[in-house]
């Protein structure tokens, strides 16, 4: 039996290295590639000069400006953002336990945005300027309280005789999702043409827009959101036994089910702050962990944080290469690699017989 979990472990081990060899490999990828291509020697050298362990080495100024000022704000926004997506996917899967489920098609990503929209048409009016830390601070606490208001709604109805009913949870995240629509439309509505390019820009996913502001606020909220989730897994593991066994191993489901739902909504909204719409990272990467891997929590939530910062970061090189010097919307892209992916899930679960 000891034998039998030291290789497990071991094995474990080496996925969640192997994950973080390839997230550093494509990361330094992203930093190379571009409209302008920035040499690997040049790259090392300037992060060097940065730190300081080299002064006496030249580079390209125009080289070490995109770097500093355009691609490394960008890394620092898509890895977290992305992390945060992929562990808040696998969470609610595992909660649910069904494959299907996703933060967007729960609610999250639709209460969040309508959150965000509203600041943006009238936080203006609100607070009298936009160029505040103060606003940029509100932006992630509203994305969050709008996604998590939506998903104790969506969560609360989806119950019936005190366990959740996947089809209803589902039916009723198309509902809110609705409803957060018709919100964006109102908003939209009043909103004035520099507000409604925002709105566009943003709802069509941009991680562009990284600025040491904004990270400031948002990247405690989401490590911590990631590390809080990452803790889950246990209690995960039991869960998916079914919630009568989970109990009687001592975890405390109800509380667990909280836990889950508002650090996944807050990792979600602070995303969809940031970065926002976002979809099918949360769908796509736990799904392609449990296949590949192991359906355990102790593999799946980790290797899914790394897993999503991957996906986002490769969406994002092809996003900035395939029609450069232009750049195609990020939530472009990760929805034409998720859709047909859900699609595919569709068809397997209408096959299986499990919906």
């Amino acid at each position: 039996m000891n034998i039998s979990l030291t290789m497990r472990d071991t094995r474990q081990g080496v996925i969640i290295t192997a994950l973080t060899v390839l997230l550093v490999v494509t990361a330094l990828v992203s930093l190379t590639t571009g409209a302008v291509s920035i040499p690997v020697s040049d790259v090392f050298v300037i992060l060097l000069r940065k730190t300081g362990l080299i002064t006496n080495v030249s580079v390209d100024s125009t080289h070490e400006l995109i770097l500093t000022t355009i691609r490394l704000p960008r890394i620092f926004m898509t890895l977290p953002v992305g992390a945060a997506l992929g562990v808040s996917g696998a969470a609610l899967q595992g909660l649910f336990r069904n494959p299907l489920v996703e933060p967007g098609l729960i609610g999250v990503s639709g209460g969040s945005a309508a959150g965000v929209v509203l600041m943006i048409v009238f936080g203006g009016a609100l607070f009298g300027s936009t160029d505040t830390l103060f606003y940029h601070a509100l932006i992630p606490v509203v994305a969050f309280a709008g996604g998590a208001l939506a998903t104790f709604i969506v969560l609360g109805l989806g119950k019936q005789s005190g366990k959740t009913n996947i089809a209803v949870l589902v039916l009723t995240g198309v509902a809110v999702n609705a409803l957060a629509g018709s919100i964006i439309g109102l908003s939209v509505f009043y909103a004035d043409e520099n507000q409604l390019r925002t709105f566009t820009f943003w709802t069509l996913g941009d991680l562009g827009g990284a600025t040491a502001g904004k990270l400031i606020v948002a990247a405690p909220l989401l490590i911590g959101s990631v590390a809080v989730l990452l803790f889950q897994s246990r209690a995960l593991n039991a869960i998916a036994l079914g919630e009568a066994e989970a109990y009687h191993m001592g975890v405390n489901v109800e509380r667990t089910k909280h836990i889950i739902v508002f650090f996944s909504a807050l990792a979600v909204g602070v995303s969809v702050s940031l970065a926002g719409i976002i979809g099918f990272i949360g769908l796509v990467i736990p799904h392609l962990v449990r296949v590949l891997f192991h359906s355990d929590h102790r593999l799946v939530l980790p290797a899914s944080v790394l897993g999503g910062a991957w996906l986002l970061l490769v969406a994002d090189i092809i996003a900035r290469t395939l029609v450069a010097p232009a750049e195609l919307p990020i939530g472009v892209m990760t929805s034409l690699i998720g859709a047909p992916f859900f699609i595919a899930l569709l068809m397997k679960a209408k096959l299986n017989n499990q919906i």
